[in-house]
């Protein structure tokens, strides 16, 4: 048969409608609400269907030049210059195309980093070719904002031209009034100060672009999508008007600013968040009476969605999170080595972090489709959403008088707390799963290596004032306290869930075993082994070792089992209908015995009284509290533990 042929026979078939999928949908919800069943919601409220038509008449969003890879950089964060010399060297040699030198206290330095110092630079870029076509970009935080400075003096000491190299000079002032909750100065004082930095810099002869919008802050601190786009959004703009206050040319200006955003492993929202940033700037260009050009934009992968527990997980979530910003259209992309939440990342956890930037382009072919989400209907619509909810809040900011002072007022800090509050909720309750943590976690887990001999970054000192300032005195800057306000933390949503699997390392150790709960597996194994599974993982990720078994012959038999698991907390495992028949007795046969505290895993409906009296104190199941329970369960132990004593 020929494929024409199969073509005329397949349209034979009525086409499937909408009105169709709708009713065989209704069928199965039985009344149930559509849209609290099938429809999700993000962090900012953006509604999410189900099922998408494909968009009609839409066209690319314009990003890097079509078919060209995004850049792969590597980060240089060793404190010691000749180590991050051999790292950066290294490499170079081996795929990477860009480097990120991280200085000490910048965000996501991670407590390690460099000094900014001429000596250092030139020692950790020796050997390293500036015209090479390798981009140099820049972690800076205040202390170190001379970065740019000190490389630009590098690039005349070594007779290269400036416009033969790839230098992004990261200065981000307002990203480190975020990050750290203060200000020597307001920003209409620093602002002419940033301007003559990124003028010196053009002037000097680099292209650029040297000042960057940073949303990493927004992100590392549990933000939402929206809220990251608009700060950016409204940093941007901030250095827009500075530069232009610099008497430097809106046309020109526009181009000395590049953004840079956190990429994480929700693919779809990440893959949405970078076409809107490039649209929304869009929109700020066309209100400057400027037709719109791509601007530069940078991915990192995100610092809160890493993990020290089962840390190989972290190389699945950089992949998606390379393969989103990758789709998305960014022009560079920086991956955290999959240790990076343990210490410092060893050689093989940079190659991990490098390769899989390079599988996608080169085995995978990532970049040679310019925006090949265009049209797609869910990640459209997703765009479309985001770019009107960021768009708002970046209207609140100006409202606020612009970034800097929504910052002192506290308004970008609230809402992000707000947003923090409802992820954290949802990390207890593993409505946000986080693999190899919350959920299936290995209790047993080996240790990976990390650098050795790599020490944490000491303090810099204070920086000196701009030219003709005063000198700061010991009551604050120019004879003034420094402004004040709620700083942005950066957090891992696994650390909750990881201080409780230190508690329980650190019980090991001290004692040779750790926190244990008994799995009183009643009935045959078809009616206990789903929610043996279950209560296993639930106690597991805080750090309770499960001890289990194959379930018992008689009542007998699970008591002899229980008095020599050693274990104090017993959780029952079963059927419904087991439980109807059997918990109850087991529960006072284990209370008699000793148990410290009874769960049952499941909801005990009308059985929840006879439970309780039984000795059931607890009941553990979906969407319940992991961490309040945990929690609970550690203390119980230290206590009946300090009865003893």
């Amino acid at each position: 048969m020929s494929d024409a042929e199969e073509l005329a026979f397949a349209s034979e078939f009525p086409a499937a409608t909408r009105e169709q999928w709708l009713k065989l949908v209704d069928g199965v919800l039985k009344g149930a609400p559509f849209d609290k069943r099938l429809v999700a919601k993000t962090y900012d409220g953006l509604a999410i269907q189900p099922l998408y038509a494909r968009a009609a008449n839409v066209r690319p969003v314009a990003a890097r030049t079509p078919g060209a890879p995004w850049t792969v950089m590597q980060r240089v964060d060793h404190p010691d210059p000749a180590a991050a010399n051999e790292q950066a060297l290294h490499d170079l040699e081996n795929g990477a195309t860009g480097l990120t030198i991280v200085c000490k206290g910048s965000i996501n330095a991670n407590g390690y980093g460099l000094d900014s110092s001429l000596e250092t630079l030139e020692r950790v870029l020796d050997g390293v070719y500036l015209d090479a076509g390798v981009t140099i970009d820049f972690n800076v935080a205040a202390e170190t904002r001379d970065a740019a400075k000190n490389f630009a003096a590098l690039v005349k000491k070594r007779g290269v031209a400036p416009e033969g190299v790839e230098m992004r000079a990261a200065l981000n002032p307002l990203g480190h009034m975020a990050a750290a909750g203060s200000t020597i100065r307001p920003w209409n004082e620093l602002a002419p100060y940033f301007a003559g930095l990124v003028k010196q810099l053009a002037d000097d002869g680099f292209r650029g672009p040297f000042a960057v919008a940073d949303a990493r802050v927004i992100h590392n601190a549990g933000g939402s999508e929206a809220q990251e786009l608009a700060f950016a959004l409204a940093s941007a703009v901030a250095y827009l008007r500075a530069l232009e206050a610099g008497e430097i040319a809106l046309d020109a200006a526009r181009r000395m600013i590049y953004f840079r955003l956190a990429a994480d492993a929700d693919q779809f929202l990440t893959v949405a968040k970078f076409r809107s940033i490039r649209k929304l700037w869009a929109r700020v260009e066309q209100a400057c009476g400027l037709a719109p050009e791509p601007t530069y934009l940078a991915a990192e992968s995100a610092w809160r969605m890493m993990t020290r527990r089962d840390p190989y997980v972290n190389i699945l979530r950089a992949t998606v999170a390379v393969f989103a910003a990758g789709l998305g259209g960014a022009d560079a992309i920086t991956v955290l080595p999959f240790t990076a939440a343990i210490g410092m990342p060893d050689r093989f956890a940079r190659r991990i972090a490098r390769n899989t930037q390079l599988i996608l382009l080169e085995e995978s072919h990532l970049a040679k489709v310019a925006d090949p989400a265009a049209g797609s209907g869910g990640i459209e619509d997703l765009t479309q959403q985001l770019c009107e909810a960021a768009w708002v809040l970046f209207q609140e900011i100006e409202n606020a008088g612009g970034v800097a002072a929504a910052l002192e007022a506290g308004l970008i800090q609230n809402k992000v707390a707000a947003t923090r509050a409802e992820r954290e909720k949802n990390i207890a309750r593993r409505r946000d799963a986080l693999t190899g943590t919350s959920e299936f976690p290995d209790i047993h887990e080996t240790a990976v290596h990390v650098e050795d001999g790599a020490p944490k970054a000491t303090p810099l000192p204070d920086p000196p004032p701009p030219s003709g300032r005063l000198r700061p005195s010991s009551t604050g800057y120019g004879g003034r306290e420094p402004t004040e306000f709620a700083a942005l933390p950066r957090i891992r949503l696994a650390a909750p869930f990881e201080q409780l699997r230190d508690t329980s390392d650190r019980m090991l150790e001290a004692t040779g075993a750790r926190p244990k709960v008994f799995l009183a597996n009643l009935g045959k194994a078809s009616d206990f082994t789903a929610r043996t599974l279950f209560a296993k993982n639930f106690f597991e990720a805080g750090g309770i070792e499960a001890v289990s078994n194959d379930g018992f012959a008689d009542r007998n038999d699970m008591i002899a089992a229980f008095k020599s698991s050693g274990a104090k907390l017993v959780c029952l495992c079963s059927s419904d209908k087991v439980y109807a028949a059997e918990a109850a007795d087991a529960a006072r046969a284990l209370k008699a015995m000793g148990a410290a505290h009874i769960y049952l895993a499941g909801r005990p409906g009308e059985l929840e009284s006879a439970l309780k009296a039984a000795g059931v104190q607890d009941f553990i199941y979906a969407g319940c509290d992991v961490l309040a329970t945990s929690r609970a369960a550690h203390d119980i132990l230290r206590l009946r533990g300090a009865e003893s004593a």
